[in-house]
């Protein structure tokens, strides 16, 4: 019984993914074949993971969410991150010092952007 419900949420888990991996990719408008090339993997391979057949390794994962601009978690389930740091490291470091400024300062550079 164990056996068959892992069988089963294996399963489900594929086919949630891989539906998940081809409507993020359709989304940047891409062909199976340019984000392949973006991962450095044959096309044929990620037509697999889109179809529900494999999992990709985590370390193909890392490479798949960061082609398409998102988190691994959201990869793979879904959900977003609310309170995780931004994507683009560059711009997490700026904000990290804009931190540091004073009260003021933050205002009016928040005005800036606001702009």
């Amino acid at each position: 019984m164990q056996a068959r419900l892992f069988i089963m949420l294996n399963e489900t888990l594929r086919k949630v993914f891989g539906a998940s991996l081809k409507a993020l990719r359709k989304q940047k408008s891409w062909v199976q074949k340019e984000l392949a090339a973006q991962v450095d993997i044959r096309f044929q391979q990620l037509n697999k993971y889109e179809s529900g057949f494999n999992i990709p390794p985590a370390e193909m994962l890392v490479k798949l969410a960061d082609a398409l601009g998102v988190t691994v978690d959201f990869l793979l389930t879904g959900n977003p991150i609310e309170d995780s740091p931004l994507a683009n490291s560059r711009l997490l470091r700026r904000f990290k010092v804009l931190e540091a400024l004073t009260v003021d300062d933050q205002e009016t550079v928040i005005k800036v952007i606001d702009v």
